[in-house]
């Protein structure tokens, strides 16, 4: 503690924080990981697993899993939102959780101000059946949009096995983290033939730290994430995401939608736009927060974890989570502006989705990835009791299992005509 007031007051006089990292130069080591150069001097250290295989080749002959995204998003000047699917309804059962009975003609109106305000009960989340009123189309007043999105396509969405050459797992953490908070994920799949691709955000775990808070917003962030997925994308690429690396997973989906077969969501919280808070403890100068930096840590043990032990201690210090500086924590939080990741945006997505959600998770409530549930077009919410924020730490066992089925998963073919209109 007198160390992190002494470091902090050195801050202060000096202007610079203690324990930055610096650039790197772009190599490969032997030990699986890479350091690539996004650009001139900022350099994100990559864990790149490419296991040794037969080659499998995707999917060919009859088309399997062929699902007509069609869906009319209408937003409207009141804030009022409403979403008609108008194509195929996809009946499948994932991880014992249903998809809901949604008609493949179906219409809901949502308030964009209430967030999850009739959410479905806890452990399950059905797109478009939880808690709704039935509304008269007859008594619906003829209003000007703001803003109209019409979706139109087929989206094929198959098995991936770890046998098949085209697939690719890429793990995003989220602030605070580092690609090391991925072992048990990175061990799991490897061994089950998956190249998988992990990187350090800029100023995490090994990567390069630039001393400029322009350099920690969502677009610059967002702009190395495209650079690593374009280094290592094939044909069919599953984001996997966790806490802020989620808003990064849903960029690249919305931007690749023919490259991105299916997305993971690990306590990634509702579909709103993101603002930084003005009153955040964040917003404090830099070297207070370094001085409070034990605190903290502690703060966010408590609340990342179910449980406050040694085993959860240790995890922390193995996955090199929230070791980060206090110039880059504070560049993080007051750069997470992205006003474009609004819920319209959200229901643009025609990507299949697994939410998965730890109930005992005190930085993201279970309402919002119910709330995210139901604007997504395809989604699947799974809630893990036993869990907390960091809930692919605590429960890898778990984790890995729920990941595995939904990448093995591929839809049954659409049934059922009809219509049902709904209100949320």
């Amino acid at each position: 503690m007198l160390t992190s007031i002494a470091d902090g007051i050195m801050c202060c006089l000096m202007g610079k924080t203690t324990n930055a990292v610096g650039p790197v130069d772009s190599f490969e080591s032997s030990d699986g990981y890479s350091f690539l150069e996004v650009k001139p001097g900022r350099v994100l250290r990559v864990k790149h697993n490419l296991p040794t295989r037969q080659p499998e080749e995707g999917p060919e002959g009859p088309k399997r899993g062929v699902v007509h995204c069609k869906r009319k998003i209408t937003l409207y000047r009141n804030g009022q939102l409403v979403i008609e699917n108008l194509g195929d309804a996809i009946r499948s059962e994932l991880l014992h959780c249903q998809n809901g009975p949604m008609e493949p003609q179906s219409t809901m109106e949502l308030e964009l101000s209430d967030v999850a305000g009739n959410a479905s009960t806890q452990g399950t989340a059905n797109p478009g059946s939880s808690a709704q009123q039935a509304l008269a189309p007859g008594k619906r007043r003829k209003r000007k949009p703001k803003k109209v999105v019409n979706i139109d396509c087929k989206k094929q969405i198959s098995s991936c096995k770890g046998t098949q050459s085209d697939v690719v797992l890429f793990f995003i953490h989220g602030v605070g983290g580092s690609l090391d908070i991925w072992k048990e994920q990175l061990d799991f799949f490897s061994k089950l033939g998956y190249e998988v691709v992990a990187p350090d955000l800029a100023g995490h775990g090994s990567s390069s730290a630039p001393q400029i808070a322009a350099a920690y917003t969502f677009y610059a962030l967002a702009e190395d994430m495209r650079a690593v997925f374009k280094r290592y994308a094939k044909k069919r690429n599953i984001l996997i995401g966790h806490s802020y690396g989620v808003s990064f997973c849903t960029f690249l989906a919305h931007e690749y939608p023919d490259l991105v077969h299916k997305v993971i969501m690990i306590n990634g919280g509702g579909p709103t736009a993101l603002e930084p808070s003005l009153c955040s403890i964040f917003n404090m100068p830099t070297c207070v927060l370094h001085c409070l930096s034990p605190c903290l840590a502690w703060s966010f043990l408590k609340a990342g974890f179910a449980r406050q032990g040694a085993k959860e201690k240790q995890l922390l210090k193995e996955g090199n989570a929230f070791n980060v500086s206090s110039f880059v924590l504070r560049a993080m939080m007051s750069g997470q502006y992205w006003p474009e990741g609004d819920e319209v945006y959200h229901a643009e997505l025609t990507v299949p989705v697994l939410l998965v959600h730890g109930m005992h998770d005190k930085f993201v409530p279970v309402e919002e990835d119910q709330r995210m549930a139901e604007i997504l077009l395809m989604a699947f919410l799974k809630v893990i009791d036993e869990g907390s924020h960091m809930v692919m730490m605590e429960c890898p066992e778990t984790v890995n299992t729920l990941l595995h089925e939904f990448l093995l998963w591929e839809p049954e073919m659409p049934t059922g005509e009809g219509r049902e209109v709904e209100k949320k």
